[in-house]
């Protein structure tokens, strides 16, 4: 068979091209065992563990105090009297949670017998009253301007605790709620203040009070907050390593003082939580009505309580703060005469004896239960908080 000089070049042609398919195949193969061999040497990823209150706290970073306010509503603890002037019919209907805001104003004597008013508006709040109280409690907005040069100013948003029902046994459970926010503030700076009011409720539609009952304002979280240089802190499921040892036996010892179950700090449930710059965060109680020191009839306990009965006391503090009571125990000790001497003053001698009497009776079964650190521990800590 004789070879052409044409099909002698096609042959080199055909050569040259497999010779160069080889080498890309061969390249191919080296660069694919070059990325394994760096695959297998790197360690394999660790599964992310779960995320912890504690870091949740850590990510909202550190808080930057704001201008802490000294709103003249809580300069003094004197009863004071004022209108507040809305839509009542219309308040009474509003049951939602998610109620507009409302046009009212509270009105006062001031300085020379002249009357102030001041606009502002309200809305309805709560749970449990919301749904039983023939007026609803409330939360007052106050407009900076609105409220300037007047006792409203720097109010911001502070809840009114209203009269409930017109009955003198619903007006009774109000002083008592307030006497139990003026313990606390004895016990603890990280507390909300408040102010007993003589409020008058009149209606806007026909200009008539209908009703004239001691009620209370307490102070806006944000001012607690400030008062101790934090922020409310919002999000919730706060654990014990979360919260500052030292202020989470305050708060718990003055649940278990006036016997109060109804409270969850992690929840956020009549709680909340400050958080400050140094890391530390602080536990604030609020809304006492289901205490035993009060003892209103509309009042339970929650079933998953080991007690049955409001005036039964059960310790709800944490096991792992155990070492910190001590200290909150001789400040209650300490405090005694201060906070039994509230029932003599102006408010206290508005409850009626009886209540006072019985109410500083079941005070001193818990400083006999708390008597030694062997009471102690027979009484609260059998049920603490693991």
């Amino acid at each position: 068979m004789t070879i052409t000089s044409g099909s002698h070049a096609l042959m080199l042609r055909i050569m040259r091209a497999a010779a160069a398919f080889l080498l890309i195949v061969g390249a191919l193969a080296v660069s694919a065992l070059a990325v394994e061999a760096q695959d297998t040497s790197k360690k394999p990823k660790k599964p992310k563990a779960p995320r912890t209150a504690a870091d949740s706290l850590t990510d909202a970073g550190l808080p930057k105090p704001g201008k802490m306010p000294a709103p003249p509503m809580f300069a003094s603890e004197k009863p004071l009297e004022l209108t507040l002037t809305t839509n009542i019919k219309q308040i009474k209907k509003d049951k939602n949670a998610d109620a507009p805001w409302r046009t009212a104003t509270i009105s006062y004597t001031g300085e020379a017998d002249k009357t102030i008013t001041v606009p502002v508006r309200v809305k309805t709040r709560g749970i449990w009253r919301l749904k039983h109280c023939d007026y609803p409690p409330i939360r007052i907005k106050v407009a900076d301007k609105a409220g300037k040069g007047t006792l409203l100013e720097d109010l911001d948003e502070p809840k009114l605790v209203t009269y409930c029902r017109n009955l003198d046994t619903y007006e009774q459970y109000v002083l008592q709620e307030a006497q139990l926010y003026r313990i606390n503030r004895v016990v603890t700076d990280i507390s909300h203040k408040v102010r007993l009011l003589r409020l008058s409720y009149a209606d806007s539609a026909s200009g008539k009070v209908e009703v004239t009952r001691y009620s209370f304002l307490i102070e806006d979280p944000a001012q607690v907050a400030r008062r101790a240089n934090g922020k409310i802190f919002e999000q919730k499921g706060a654990t014990a390593d979360d919260l500052d040892p030292d202020i989470s036996a305050l708060a718990f010892t003055f649940q278990y003082f006036i016997g109060n179950t109804d409270f969850d700090f992690a929840g956020l449930h009549n709680g909340e939580v400050i958080a400050l710059p140094d890391g530390r965060n602080l536990p604030v109680s609020y809304d006492f009505d289901f205490a035993g020191a009060i003892d209103a009839m509309y009042a339970g306990v929650d079933p998953k309580m080991k007690v049955t009965r409001v005036r039964d006391r059960q310790f709800r503090g944490f096991c792992s703060h155990e070492a910190a009571y001590p200290k909150a125990f001789e400040q209650f000790v300490a405090r005694k005469d201060a906070i039994y001497s509230l029932y003599r003053d102006e408010i206290g001698q508005l409850i009626s004896p009886g209540k006072v009497k019985s109410t500083l009776g079941y005070y001193d079964d818990f400083y006999e239960n708390i008597k030694t650190p062997k009471d102690a521990q027979r009484n609260l800590f059998t049920t603490c908080v693991k």
